[in-house]
């Protein structure tokens, strides 16, 4: 694990982001976009949102800054409006309609700024039957058929924290869009709307496996497939002291290799023969609880055998190619995944800690020549 440094500012230096403060993939995406050296503001209002931690640990807003505005106070949208003059992207995570009811929805913010690439992250998207309707994560994955897909047969699907939805299929889709619209409007000027919905994102992911459903090779039901743990060679087993390992030996030179550091080349059947899968399944199974985590790692360690531990998220810093890559880091006492991806002429890093509510006012309106951020002091 490394320690962070500041210089490096990324290939966006010199955008500008307005975050409009929310929880989940918004913030997560204006996060990626800081990261890669936008300037972002982050436009928080008096008493939250929150996740109900520190704000100090709250990793996605590092790299921004922050102002307060009170929305519903009378001067509250111009001051939000006075920022989105100035910037080159806007972010909001709102149900729909509820950023025009506060006066700063994409008609508002393109009346003053038409260059402008306004950004809509939601669950359900801007239209359609569910659009008003609230959700989370495992509400969006259930209808895609994603959710669908993942765990065991015969069990139910199991809960893939919330990566696949809200940060895959949200925040990484909302990235590519507001990017994408920007340089639509380097070549022509003209700014537009981006609707990234979750629900889009996450059934986009499944391209591959519709590809493949419809060819034959893929079962509509989960954990009986090549990719979905159904594949006793593509998936996780206990090991002596109650880790487990990861295997993904698909190829068969892979799996060669696999079987003979196993122990096992002479015992199992043939790989191909999909119904004697159960019985490979267990000899594998059996032959990892004979040894530790540890012992299973070290021995796979130099090999192409495709197989790895299943780390804790605080063991990870500490594998040895994350830790040789600094792939982690520690700012200001945190530990957290430096930014992704990597370039190599204009590099990245985490420049500052998470944004502190209201704590940059002063500084972005001196910077984005926005007086009116300042509140006059009561005489």
């Amino acid at each position: 694990m490394t320690t962070a440094t500041s210089p490096p500012h990324g290939p966006l230096t010199g955008v500008r982001v307005v975050e409009l403060a929310g929880i989940g993939p918004g913030p997560f995406a204006a996060m990626l976009l800081a990261d890669l050296g936008a300037d972002v503001v982050r436009v928080d209002r008096p008493g939250g949102p929150g996740l109900g931690i520190d704000p100090a640990v709250d990793v996605t807003n590092r790299n921004k800054r922050s102002v307060l505005v009170d929305l519903k106070a009378p001067d509250g949208p111009a001051r939000v409006l006075d920022l989105a003059a100035r910037a080159d992207i806007l972010i909001e995570g709102y149900r729909p309609g509820v950023a025009e009811r506060l006066g700063v929805g994409p008609g508002a913010c393109h009346a003053r700024n038409p260059r402008l690439v306004y950004g809509r992250m939601t669950g359900w998207g801007q239209d359609g039957p569910l659009a008003p309707r609230a959700g989370h994560d495992i509400g969006y994955l259930a209808v895609t058929g994603a959710l669908g897909m993942i765990g065991r047969d015969g069990e139910p699907p199991a809960v893939p924290a919330n990566l696949l939805g809200d940060y895959a299929g949200g925040s990484l889709y909302l990235v590519t869009g507001v990017l994408a619209a920007l340089h639509h409007v380097r070549a022509t000027g003209a700014g537009q709307v981006v609707d990234a919905a979750i629900v889009d994102g996450a059934a986009h992911l499944s391209a591959m496996i519709h590809g493949m459903l419809a060819a034959g090779a893929w079962q509509d039901r989960r954990g009986a497939n090549l990719l979905d743990g159904g594949c006793p060679f593509y998936g996780t087993y206990e090991t002596a002291d109650g880790r487990y390992m990861a295997v993904g030996a698909l190829e068969e030179r892979f799996y060669d290799e696999f079987v003979r550091l196993l122990g096992v080349a002479d015992q199992v059947p043939d790989r191909a023969d999909v119904t004697r899968w159960p019985e490979l399944r267990e000899t594998v199974a059996a032959r990892f609880r004979t040894r530790t985590r540890d012992e299973w790692t070290a021995l796979f360690e130099d090999s192409d055998a495709c197989v790895a531990p299943v780390l804790s998220l605080r063991e990870a810093p500490h594998h040895p190619h994350l830790a040789a890559r600094g792939t982690f880091a520690d700012h200001a006492g945190v530990t957290q995944p430096v930014p992704a991806p990597r370039f190599s002429a204009t590099p990245t890093a985490v420049r500052r800690g998470p944004a502190r509510p209201g704590a940059d006012t002063s500084d972005v309106a001196r910077d984005w020549d926005v007086p009116a951020l300042t509140r006059p002091a009561p005489a």
